[in-house]
């Protein structure tokens, strides 16, 4: 009789440890819906299921399926030109970096397209230019330089004061040393097959030149070149 009560008693227990339980669970779930139901209520209640990445995706990678995954995201929230199809995400190649957790949109896949800026009655051309060739990859677009023209028959000034519109890494950065690349200059049009034959025949130089020296400044080199010779000699 006494076993029996027991029994009796760890099953009212146990009825009762489920129940809390239970009645815990609800709390939270409620909690969670309240809280869910507040982020609506105040961004907006439609959801959509949008492609996000699901790790770190470097500019020229080509996504695979591991890398993107559906979830859903507040409508109001979504940035412009979100992708939802996963089949228009995967197998595409990013042009620009995408974090992970972020949402994927299709400007991440568009390839830029420079416009240069020529300035009026000059022409667009580019050239091979090394880095030791380009005052050791200092060129930047923008730039004014002189250029000339180096082969087995010597060396001659080929254009001086060119503007340089475009470098192969682009307006932010220079050549990188020992790099083969090109920059592209804005000529006069009468002189790009001039400057297209010589940069097929010869090597290119390109030179940064200096400010001119102000009225009255000695020049050093010359003073040092001289020797002394041209200094006063105290009797």
């Amino acid at each position: 009789m006494k076993q029996k009560r027991m029994t009796i008693i760890a099953v009212l227990c146990g009825v009762l440890c489920a129940g809390c339980v239970g009645a815990f669970l609800l709390s939270v779930q409620g909690e969670a819906d309240a809280a869910r139901a507040e982020v609506l209520e105040r961004y907006g209640g439609e959801q959509v299921e949008v492609c996000v990445a699901t790790r770190d995706i470097a500019a020229g990678e080509r996504l695979d399926a591991s890398a993107v995954e559906r979830r859903l995201w507040v409508a109001d929230l979504l940035p412009k030109g979100a992708v939802s199809d996963s089949a228009d995400a995967v197998g595409k190649t990013a042009t620009s970096s995408i974090l992970s957790g972020e949402v994927i949109c299709a400007k991440r896949f568009e390839e830029s397209q420079g416009v240069l800026d020529i300035p009026a009655g000059k022409a667009a051309v580019s050239v091979p230019a090394k880095a030791v060739q380009a005052v050791g990859g200092a060129i930047r677009p923008g730039m004014s330089v002189d250029v000339y023209s180096s082969g087995a028959s010597g060396t001659s000034t080929l254009a001086r004061n060119v503007i340089v519109l475009a470098t192969s890494v682009g307006e932010s950065a220079s050549l990188v040393s020992g790099d083969s690349g090109w920059i592209t200059l804005a000529v006069d049009p009468e002189r790009v097959e001039e400057i297209i034959s010589a940069s097929s025949k010869t090597n290119l130089y390109f030179a940064l030149p200096g400010e001119a020296p102000k009225s009255g400044q000695k020049d050093e080199g010359k003073e040092k070149s001289d020797g002394g010779k041209n200094r006063a000699v105290p009797r």
